[in-house]
C-alpha cells in the first residue's frame, strides 16, 4: 500500500514549496479591524435553538486551540518540528509524544514524495490558520490564548478504544498510511466544529472569515478521506478504510453522532436526507478531543492533558 500512494495522488497534487504565510496577520486585521463589534441583524425567523450568548473572541480562541492541535501535528509530520515559540505565544504548554518515540518527520520514502508535499501544504495551511486567528482576536480587541499542552501519545489509547489492534500501539508518525489516519482523526472534527460555531458568532466579518476557514478544513478532510479509500482500493484491501471507520464510530459515540461511514460510495461526510455537512457544538467537540463520553464537568484529557485555554474548556453535559 505504502509504495502505491504516490501513484494515487501524483495527478491530484502539484509540488508546493513549504513557505511562510506572509501577510496572514495583516489579512486577519483587515477582516475585523475596520468593523470591530459589528453585529449581524437578528435573523427572521429566529433560529431554533437560539444561539448562546458567547463572545466572539471566546469562539475564536476555542477554534485557535483546535488549530494549534492540527498545526502541531502536521508540522511534526512534515518537518519533525512543531510551532515556533513566536507562533505558540508566551506561556505555551509542551507537546508530549508516545513513550520511546523521538519526534521526527514521517519516513515518507521516495514512493510517497508527493504525499510528503501534501503534508507540507497541510502544515503550512494550519500554521496560517493559527496566525490568522491570533491576528483576528487581537484586531477584535481580544487576547489570543497560547498553545495549550498537547498529548500525541493519546493516539495510542484512542486507537485501542476504537478497537484498532493492528498496528498497535498506533502512532501516526511512523508511516505514510498511518499519517493519513492521523489526519482523518482531526479533520472531520474541525469541519463540524466550525459549522457548529457559526450560529454563535455575532460579528458578520468574523462569521465570513470563519466560513472560509471551514471551507479549507473541508478540503483537507475530503482529500484525506479520498486518499484513504483510493489507497485501499489500489491494494485490494479495506485495511485503512476499516481503521478510519473504527475511529469514526468512536467519534460518533463521544461527540453526538454526525458521522458518515467511509467507503468507495461515501467519501463525502454529510447527512443522508439533503447532503448538508454536519455540525457539532463546542460541548460535543470537547468530548471528542478530551476522549470522554457524555459527562459534565470534564476539563481536560485526551489530546489536551491540561485542558484547552480560554473560556470554553469544560464539558456541560
Amino acid at each position: 500500500m505504502e509504495k502505491r500512494l504516490n501513484d494515487l495522488i501524483d495527478k491530484a497534487l502539484s509540488r508546493r514549496k513549504f513557505m511562510a504565510g506572509a501577510g496572514t496577520a495583516a489579512a486577519a486585521a483587515l477582516v475585523v479591524g475596520c468593523n470591530n463589534g459589528t453585529t449581524a441583524p437578528t435573523p427572521t425567523p429566529t433560529p431554533t435553538p437560539a444561539p448562546l450568548d458567547i463572545p466572539d473572541n471566546d469562539i475564536l480562541n476555542f477554534a485557535l486551540n483546535l488549530e494549534y492541535l492540527e498545526a502541531e501535528f502536521y508540522l511534526y509530520a512534515a518537518t519533525g518540528s512543531g510551532l515556533s515559540s513566536a507562533d505558540a505565544l508566551t506561556g505555551a504548554g509542551t507537546t508530549i509524544f508516545p513513550t520511546g518515540y523521538t519526534p521526527a518527520a514521517v519516513p515518507w520514502g521516495a514512493p510517497n514524495a508527493l504525499l510528503s508535499e501534501f503534508a507540507n501544504e497541510l502544515a503550512q495551511t494550519e500554521l496560517d490558520h493559527v496566525r490568522f486567528l491570533q491576528a483576528a482576536i487581537t484586531s477584535n480587541s481580544g487576547t489570543p490564548v497560547p498553545r495549550p499542552a498537547l498529548d500525541f501519545s493519546f493516539f495510542g489509547p484512542l486507537a485501542t478504544a476504537a478497537g484498532i489492534t493492528n498496528p498497535s500501539p498506533f502512532n501516526p508518525f511512523t508511516s505514510a498510511a498511518a499519517f493519513l489516519i492521523g489526519g482523518f482523526i482531526f479533520e472531520d472534527v474541525g469541519v463540524t466544529a466550525y459549522a457548529g460555531a457559526a450560529p454563535l458568532i455575532t460579528n458578520t466579518n468574523i462569521l465570513s472569515a470563519g466560513a472560509g476557514l471551514q471551507a479549507t478544513e473541508a478540503y483537507h478532510a475530503a482529500s484525506i478521506r479520498a486518499l484513504i479509500v483510493a489507497a485501499d482500493a489500489a491494494a485490494s484491501s479495506m485495511t485503512y478504510t476499516t481503521i478510519a471507520n473504527q475511529v469514526s464510530a468512536l467519534r460518533a459515540t463521544l461527540g453526538g453522532g454526525n458521522e458518515t461511514a467511509l467507503s468507495s460510495m461515501s467519501i463525502v461526510a454529510a447527512n443522508a436526507s439533503n447532503a448538508v455537512g454536519f455540525s457539532r457544538t463546542t460541548d460535543q467537540v470537547l468530548h471528542i478531543v478530551y476522549g470522554t463520553g457524555g459527562t459534565a464537568g470534564v476539563a481536560k484529557g485526551g489530546f489536551f492533558p491540561n485542558g484547552m485555554n480560554g473560556n470554553i474548556t469544560v464539558t456541560a453535559s
